[in-house]
């Protein structure tokens, strides 16, 4: 289909004046449709909403690419269509380890990609990092509530990674002690916290 006859449906079938010119444009990522648009531009392409998109990267792109409504979402997770479109807005998490869940289970994401999209990542990383650094058991709370992943399997990969580094760090003093070069191991304890969010997903088998 010529960007005219994209345009044209959108019209003849969802009363959407859209210029073949914004079509076009669509089509080089130069500008974005809106949610009504790209509901409609997958009507008239007979594809879903999610294959239009790039890999989804936020929330609203998650909610897109299933074809889920605000209203329908926010009803699942138990909070206002207002709430939840806050959150979108923001895109900051709100919610409780519930909804969170909830959310995940309707969207179809990993814990990965939702602390991608709620844009948690750093603070997962400053919480990781000093749970391996000094002493985990006082970090499974905090990283269970930003992570939607059983409490249990948090504790086991904290305690799995705090046990990695410190064994590195104990190799590392080692080889420091006899006065010899950086190993392998010295330089893989100091990049240990650099990975440390990729190593906690990669234990958790995300």
């Amino acid at each position: 289909m010529a960007p005219g006859h994209v345009a044209y449906g959108l019209g003849a079938q969802y009363g959407l004046q859209i210029t073949a010119e914004t079509v076009m444009a669509w089509e080089r990522g130069v500008a974005l449709p809106g949610e009504r648009e790209l509901t409609a531009l997958a009507g008239v392409l007979w594809c879903a909403p999610g294959e239009l998109l790039a890999a989804a990267s936020t929330l609203r792109e998650h909610r897109q690419s299933r074809d889920i409504g605000v209203e329908d979402l926010a009803r699942t997770l138990g909070m206002t269509a207002a709430a939840y479109q806050r959150i979108e807005d923001s895109g900051r998490w709100r919610g409780n380890e519930r909804q969170a869940v909830a959310l995940c289970q309707t969207l179809d994401m990993s814990a990965a990609q939702f602390l991608t999209a709620t844009g948690r990542n750093e603070e997962l990383a400053e919480l990781l990092s000093k749970a391996v650094a000094t002493r985990w058991q006082a970090y499974v709370k905090p990283v269970a509530k930003i992570v939607p992943l059983d409490r249990v399997l948090v504790q086991n990969v904290l305690e799995q990674l705090h046990t990695d580094y410190q064994a590195l760090i104990v190799s590392t003093q080692a080889w420091n002690s006899a006065g010899r070069e950086r190993t392998e191991a010295e330089i893989d304890a100091r990049e240990f916290l650099v990975r440390v969010v990729e190593q906690f997903w990669r234990t958790a088998g995300i």
